[in-house]
């Protein structure tokens, strides 16, 4: 042997004879210095911990041992290695989840409470009642139609004033003319959304109405998965990835009769707005980001690309592009609807849900996605009906004064959001003050680091997250590897922490129906994400330079009904989601 190469060969294939060999013809006799060296390896060519790897180990922990204590440690720890190596032989898909019980409870501990303000007595749904309107005629230019609400959509289309084939050639067409400019699209789906397009019409004309979602376009975040297309999840690493299997948001709507025109962007793995093929822009300026990581599901729906979409949130994920895309975004309840089929980020965390241009039809899509599912056991049955007659002032409102009066005046946002308290005061809703939970919520937030961490571990340990686009401190790659150091027992006291947060939210919620507050203040966007309460986001005015901003109602766990009545009665008294972009094409 003559090089370091073999050496390395020999060392990591234990060939101790032939290490022995390369040591001795560089001099290195005898065995004292190769000795040593073989001594720090394990069976499975490792170098063995010791008492000072273990000192360093403590310090990232915070702990503190004492040599004695370490020296018992140190084969127990040595075991728990070889069991780590053992189950790595196992391959994980991602859509394995752990069998430790993740689910938030369904139901919170209180007695004598229907689940959800628009259920009967039984507990069985009430039959959904949307604002009533006659059909509207038919516009002259079709491509008007592109900011129209999904309820006048659905009313059109019904009333055969317009076919299912039209409204989806004219959106493909959009795709086509905007996506150069936005980036907001990684696959269409065009001979697809044809074929559902023309059975949609066939089907109404026949008198088979399916309801307010048959013959509509929508997209769908690239983190679902769509039988015969790819399913990238916005990286590079599984850019030719493909699943074949429909997610079960994706089989609901196709079973409501909508019509899938595209698989849109998201940050890569679910983080921002940076994907394998670039950026996602924002339709109201073009130059910055649409935030993520739903970010095509925003921009697409705010620059009249779909009809709606279905974006997730983790943590941000849906209420961050509704924000600065103008759209309006629901967050349901965790569980309320099955992730079959979608990317698993974190799954004690993650949500599917709706990103549309106005509340109600948030609530109309909401009704055909949730409910059970036998391949998600974290979905549950809770009833749901939308009512869009319920008024405001008919329900218990908190707002959170802290956060509100925390911020400077001069700040437009915060200018924004004291407006909306006066307009729900003018809509004779009476805002009872509330607090949030005293407990170190932003201190919980490597509960999602460490399960995200799992879900991607053969990514991390193969090398194959340097494909990422993005390498900088604040991305996927780097806090993947961080959060391999995140102590077991230190992960399961934050979940006992977040227990405290859910009974502490809980405690909360006797009192109200459901609460406004800042769409970004204090600690809210993480509390009731890890609580898994649900949220919409909806717009709430324009800052000087043209820019959306928002404000988040947050409901009861699977009380939709009411808080979406809430953001309604707020939306019908303004005009900020009817707004629109005026978008100009690339040449």
């Amino acid at each position: 042997m003559s090089s370091a190469d073999d050496a390395t060969t020999a060392f990591r294939s234990r060939d101790r004879r032939a290490f022995l060999a390369w040591c001795s013809t560089f001099g290195l006799g005898g065995t004292l210095l190769p000795g040593i060296l073989w001594a720090r390896l394990d069976e499975g060519g490792i170098a063995k911990i010791d008492r000072a790897m273990l000192a360093h180990a403590e310090q990232l922990a915070g702990l503190e041992f004492t040599d004695d204590e370490r020296d018992l440690m140190l084969a127990g720890l040595e075991e728990q290695r070889s069991s780590y190596r053992r189950l790595r032989t196992v391959a994980l898909a991602n859509s394995v989840p752990p069998a430790v019980s993740l689910r938030i409870s369904p139901r919170p501990p209180r007695h004598a409470r229907a689940p959800d303000s628009a259920s009967t007595s039984d507990g069985a749904s009430a039959a959904t009642r949307v604002a009533p309107a006659p059909p509207p005629e038919r516009p002259d230019d079709l491509e008007e139609l592109a900011f129209w609400p999904l309820t006048r959509l659905a009313a059109l289309v019904q009333a055969r004033r317009v076919t299912s084939l039209e409204l989806t050639r004219m959106y493909l067409a959009r795709l086509e003319r905007f996506d150069p400019l936005l980036s907001c699209v990684i696959t269409r789906t065009d001979s697809l959304a044809l074929a559902q397009a023309e059975r949609a019409d066939e089907e109404i004309a026949a008198g088979k109405y399916r309801g307010p979602l048959h013959g509509i376009p929508w997209g769908a975040k690239d983190l679902l998965s769509a039988r015969g297309y790819p399913t990238t999840w916005g990286a590079k690493p599984f850019r030719e990835q493909s699943i074949d299997d429909d997610a079960t948001v994706v089989r609901r709507l196709e079973a409501a009769g909508a019509v899938l025109v595209a698989k849109l962007a998201l940050g890569a793995l679910a983080w921002g707005d940076v994907w394998f093929g670039g950026r996602t822009r924002n339709p109201w300026d073009p130059a910055r980001g649409s935030s993520g990581s739903s970010a095509g599901p925003g921009a697409a729906t705010a620059a009249g690309l779909v009809g709606f979409a279905i974006g997730s949130e983790t943590w941000g994920s849906i209420v961050s592009p509704s924000t600065v895309c103008g759209v309006t975004g629901l967050r349901p309840t965790f569980g309320r609807v099955s992730r079959h089929g979608a990317m698993a980020l974190s799954w004690s965390m993650d949500k599917l849900g709706p990103m549309c241009r106005s509340v109600e039809d948030c609530a109309l899509v909401l009704q055909a996605i949730h409910g059970a599912d036998e391949n998600d056991p974290s979905a549950v049955d809770a009833p749901f009906a939308w009512d869009a007659s319920v008024e405001p002032r008919h329900l218990r409102v908190g707002w959170v004064r802290a956060l509100f009066e925390s911020r400077a005046p001069d700040d437009e946002s915060a200018q924004h959001d004291q407006a909306t308290l006066e307009t729900l005061r003018r809509l004779g809703v009476e805002l009872v003050p509330i607090e949030l939970p005293d407990l170190p919520v932003a201190a919980m937030s490597f509960i999602l680091n460490a399960e995200a961490a799992a879900a991607f571990d053969e990514l991390t340990r193969s090398g194959r997250d340097d494909e990422l686009v993005r390498q900088v401190r604040v991305a996927w790659p780097n806090v993947f590897r961080q959060s391999r150091l995140i102590p077991a027992v230190e992960y399961i006291q934050a979940n006992r922490v977040r227990t405290l947060a859910m009974r502490a939210m809980d405690a909360v919620f006797e009192r109200i129906d459901a609460y406004v507050a800042p769409s970004f203040g204090g600690d809210n966007l993480l509390l009731t994400n890890l609580t898994g309460h649900p949220a919409v986001c909806v717009p709430n005015g324009f800052t000087r330079a043209g820019q959306p901003t928002s404000i988040t109602f947050i409901g009861d766990l699977f009380a939709e009904a009411p808080l979406l009545a809430l953001a309604k009665g707020y939306q019908d008294a303004t005009d900020f989601h009817a707004r629109h972009p005026n978008l100009v094409a690339p040449k």
